[in-house]
């Protein structure tokens, strides 16, 4: 194994290095050597016909891509998701309950800790929540669960008394409350800053060169620090949440800057609106009642933010050259923010767009809209969404019929909601199946190169001469490789900036 160090190169730093033995992906497969000078790819020439540059490095026909990017993640969770209860292998409240006696039974934290676990997903639960089988369990210690999706958190009685919702009847508090309870959890910047620079590096180990950090928080702050401290393993776009736009719009942000004294990797990003909720939370705005809630005020999920209230908030944003990032799960909640970038003319996204009307898919390519969807969700959610939005499953997910329609796609995870890991998007995407099932609604399946696209910062990125030397460098060819074996591509080394953060050549 070659050791190297791993840090940012900087503009100007005049390191060289050459990649010697490689293959491009979406080449013919003729070795190559690629050589790095100053952080950006010199010179792509046929292998050994001159002498190496700088470091050589032996890639002994190992196979080379743009680096890769997660363009939806929420940082600071995934951090904290690592040291928290898993809860992720639960199907039942009771179950859910049978993992907080068990750990507190072996824990020695003191009464007033609060116990957090995250990852339980309740759509399809056949049991209701027991808030008194969830204090017997954790002994009077406050105990905070937050649902994989984020947007719902089952609390005990001790921890419904401690953040002001004492006398709830179950316990399981969502949205805006769950929010509120999540953003409440005292935990040192210090230490999250250390899990997150762990993080980073399993991140890079995976090919992931940069991501769209969605935290709710004011993330200038945080990757400042991070950075600061050493934390240069990945390129970071941030989100700006509606709490924050003044603040924001006063300090002159605007998406696409550079933000000074950030090894060059931090970036301001887009306006984040959550506009409705989520498929588990039976909170995603749609169309349709959800089946077993017909006659309640939500049977249609919910709508957190009125549709002339995201048009003023967009329109701010623009006044300060902030483009827009709207979060839409359900049908109608997707129609809403498609009328809202119509209305306003903003650029940007929609985070998720889950569930679509079939004439609305070609909205999202004539609005310049872009559809950031996190495939492996797909994966998660088809049970609770055959029995939640019954008939309409076609229509979830739609990748197809979006790439057809002239969209343009971005890849994401929502981490910790799906693994931080895009050659498990790119799986899902392609396959649209795990774990041996059939797959499910195959006709939206694209094309690994397609995929790969989405997984990029560009759709047109490709490995070239001029262009930035973030790499990802794997064992075999994506473009020769099935869905499985997509999903546990290995990676040999990422590149980022011309300097390995990742390597086990």
């Amino acid at each position: 194994m070659t050791e190297f160090r791993l840090s940012a190169a900087r503009p100007g730093s005049g390191i060289r290095t050459t990649l010697r033995n490689a293959r491009i992906v979406g080449s013919d497969g003729t070795p190559v050597d690629i050589e790095i000078e100053d952080a950006r790819i010199s010179t792509i020439r046929p292998a050994h016909v001159s002498p190496a540059q700088g470091e050589p490095v032996d890639l002994a026909g190992r196979w080379v891509l743009p680096g890769l990017w997660d363009h939806h993640v929420h940082f600071s969770q995934v951090a904290l998701a690592s040291r928290r209860l898993d809860l992720a292998s639960s199907s039942s409240a009771a179950s859910v309950v049978e993992l907080v006696r068990a750990h507190s039974a072996r824990s020695s934290a003191e009464p007033g800790d609060i116990l957090v676990g995250t990852g339980f997903r309740d759509a399809l639960w056949p049991d209701s929540p027991d808030l008194a089988a969830l204090d017997r369990a954790s002994e009077g210690r406050p105990v905070v669960l937050i649902g994989a999706d984020l947007h719902c958190v089952w609390l005990n009685g001790a921890a419904l008394e401690r953040f002001g919702h004492a006398g709830h009847p179950t316990g399981m508090l969502r949205e805006e409350d769950a929010f509120a309870v999540s953003k409440a959890l005292d935990t040192d910047d210090a230490l999250v800053d250390a899990w997150a620079r762990e993080a980073a590096g399993v991140a890079a180990a995976r090919g992931v060169v940069g991501i769209g950090d969605f935290e709710m928080a004011w993330n200038l702050d945080a990757w400042k620090r991070r950075t600061a401290a050493g934390a240069t393993s990945l390129r970071v776009r941030f989100g700006i949440y509606p709490a924050d736009l003044d603040r924001a719009l006063a300090q002159r942000l605007s998406t696409g800057q550079i933000v000074p004294h950030t090894h060059g990797l931090v970036e301001v990003g887009a306006l984040k609106v959550i506009t409705d909720g989520s498929l588990n939370t039976r909170s995603a705005y749609c169309d349709d009642d959800y089946d077993g809630l017909t006659g309640r005020p939500d049977a249609r999920g919910v709508l957190t933010v009125p549709t002339d209230e995201l048009v003023f908030l967009m329109r701010r944003a623009m006044t300060g050259g902030l483009s827009s990032a709207i979060h839409a799960i359900g049908d109608r909640a997707n129609t809403l923010a498609l009328d809202a970038f119509a209305a306003t003319g903003a650029a940007g996204s929609i985070e998720h767009a889950q569930l679509l009307r079939d004439d609305d898919i070609a909205r999202f390519a004539e609005l310049g809209v872009i559809a950031s969807v996190q495939p492996e969700h797909a994966m998660d959610d088809r049970d609770a969404a055959e029995q939640l939005w019954p008939g309409r499953t076609r229509r979830a997910f739609p990748l197809r019929s979006l790439l057809d329609a002239g969209a343009t796609l971005r890849l994401g995870s929502d981490a910790p909601v799906a693994p931080l890991d895009p050659w498990i998007a790119i799986s899902a995407a392609v396959g649209r199946s795990r774990e041996n099932r059939a797959p499910w609604h195959p006709e939206q399946s694209i094309t690994v190169s397609e995929a790969l696209a989405a997984a990029t910062r560009t759709p047109h990125e490709r490995v070239a001469a001029r262009r930035l030397a973030d790499l990802a460098i794997v064992d075999a060819d994506p473009l020769a490789s099935t869905a499985d074996q997509l999903r546990r591509m290995p990676v040999a080394a990422t590149v980022l900036n011309g300097r390995f953060t990742h390597s086990v050549l």
